[in-house]
């Protein structure tokens, strides 16, 4: 085998559940991943002294190119600030673009780095600390412990990915900028696409996400380790309030949480050099990375990825594999939407029985901001090694169905040197799909081509529709905000819907028939 494959030697996992006043700060939920992926590899405090490349998935609170946010202090560069506390003194040290893409793709980096002989030994690690912050913001308690061991001094650190906006201003202004008013979006597509009934499609989600919550009741590292019912899942009440229709809370991914992953990743040869036993390497056997057409306006449809399609078929043949091939997968599961998509584009049923989550998925094991493919990662490690020989896939799905990284693993050594693919050749193919126009001003008769319901607490207090004008021109609204109009929106299918649409102070306003 040749000596520069990559290969997974180490896997850390941690979350806090303590006091929200003692919590660790950012860089320190870091550390202690890092230090239990080093143990898990057997190589200690000496050998994560010799990491040479260290690339962090940063929480959402500290994005790059930032210095403080939410008033919670963090390092403008983690990845140099974990080197130091690792007493490490890498040559690379990167930090990831916003998005849940980020962990598999630092992954497929590392590996290619490696693979290219620029790094040796590499840690690809991130964490999240929403939970912390949004408790000790709601306490008025403050960051001063973090302080000690935050170093905001250090050099900008070169940014993996795209560091585009999620989504345009347009789409910004009807209420299209955030995963809980997106992911409604595509799951009525979804739903309106295969002609089901409201009642019966909120049963076909509740059955999916029911298994990833039997997953989660046995993992010992989930936020929320508690088996749910699908009824219980999908049924509105005072503990499972309605968020972006049709999706309560708790089909939706939590980010609040406390918790970090990293892997340790080496050369074949430095592997064998420091020591780590053979049966414990994982190898990288296919990855794939691309982003669909950016902006949602922009999409062909809204029940489809041609980016997770071509990741996945990519990655299967970088592996020599097919679907069957596979013993464990987990699929991006922010929303229902996301996991469904992406099992129907790698021609998986939704009952397949190996289920589709190897932690519990983000509503119920924790979706940690950009990182929580590392939790996927990490975990898919300790089940290939309990299964050698077998085959897991791991997605990981960036802003609404936009970037995707895909990576097979198995403790079969590969059969070819590892070769990433440059995404650039899958990303042309995708650019190249004919997608609709979109109009910013649209006047008169308008169609509905998918929509949500946004709630507060209190209620229901904006619809969003995506709709086709006469010139089959699409176009993002909002709908009037009345009690009727938003009721009459929940209540039976909307898709198709006529109405008309004007501008009223700077918005599009749609209004049904």
């Amino acid at each position: 085998m040749d000596e520069r494959t990559p290969v997974l030697i180490g896997a850390g996992q941690f979350t806090y559940r303590g006091d929200p006043a003692s919590s660790p700060s950012p860089s320190t939920l870091l550390k202690i991943a890092a230090e239990r992926a080093a143990a898990d590899a057997g190589i200690g405090a000496a050998g994560l002294a010799v990491i040479d490349s260290i690339v962090v998935a940063p929480s959402a609170i500290a994005q790059p190119g930032a210095s403080r946010s939410r008033g919670a202090p963090f390092s403008s560069n983690a990845a140099a600030q974990l080197g130091v506390m690792l007493q490490a003194k890498p040559r690379w040290a990167a930090l990831s673009a916003m998005g849940g893409n980020s962990s598999q793709y630092m992954i497929n980096v590392l590996a290619q780095r490696i693979a290219e002989g620029e790094t040796d030994l590499g840690l690809a690690i991130g964490c999240e600390v929403l939970g912390t912050v949004s408790k000790r913001m709601a306490k008025g308690l403050g960051f001063e412990d973090w302080d000690a061991v935050e170093d905001l001094s250090l050099d900008a650190p070169p940014v993996l990915g795209d560091t585009r906006p999620g989504v345009s201003a347009y789409e910004a202004r009807h209420g299209l900028d955030r995963p809980i008013n997106i992911y409604p979006v595509f799951e009525n597509a979804l739903r309106a696409r295969d002609g089901r009934s409201l009642a019966d499609h909120a049963a076909r989600i509740g059955a999916l996400f029911e298994r990833f919550t039997e997953v989660a009741a046995g993992n010992p590292h989930a936020w929320f380790p508690l088996h749910r019912s699908a009824e219980e899942l999908t049924t509105v009440s005072d503990r499972n309030r309605m968020i972006g229709f049709p999706y309560p809370k708790f089909l939706n991914a939590i980010m609040e949480v406390d918790q970090s992953a990293g892997v340790l990743m080496a050369s074949v040869a430095k592997a064998r050099e420091l020591g780590v036993p053979e049966g414990r390497w994982v190898y990288l056997h296919g990855c794939a990375d691309a982003h669909d057409i950016w902006h949602v306006l922009e999409r062909q449809d809204f029940h489809s990825s041609p980016a997770m399609r071509l990741t996945g078929k990519r990655a299967f043949e970088m592996a020599g594999i097919g679907p069957a091939d596979l013993k464990h997968l987990d699929l991006y599961s922010c929303f229902p939407s996301a996991v469904e998509v992406g099992a129907e584009e790698l021609g998986l049923s939704l009952d397949d029985p190996r289920g589709f989550t190897v932690t519990g998925g983000l509503p119920y094991a924790g979706g940690p901001g950009n990182n929580y493919a590392m939790h996927s990662a990490a975990t898919m490690v300790q089940r290939l090694r309990d299964a050698p020989g077998s085959y897991g896939l791991v997605t990981a799905n960036g802003w609404y169905l936009t970037k995707q990284s895909t990576g097979i693993y198995s403790t079969t050594p590969p059969k070819a040197p590892f070769d990433r693919q440059d995404p650039a050749v899958l990303q042309r193919e995708i650019d190249a799909l004919p997608h609709p126009d979109v109009i910013e001003t649209p006047q008169g008769t308008g169609t509905i081509e998918t929509y949500t319901v946004v709630h507060k607490r209190e209620g229901p207090f904006m619809g969003i529709v995506i709709g086709r004008d006469a010139d089959g021109r699409r176009f993002a609204a909002n709908t009037p905000n009345d009690p009727a109009t938003l009721a009459s929106l929940e209540a039976s299918e909307q898709i198709g819907r006529k109405g008309t649409v004007n501008q009223v102070g700077g918005l599009n306003i749609f209004e049904p028939a």
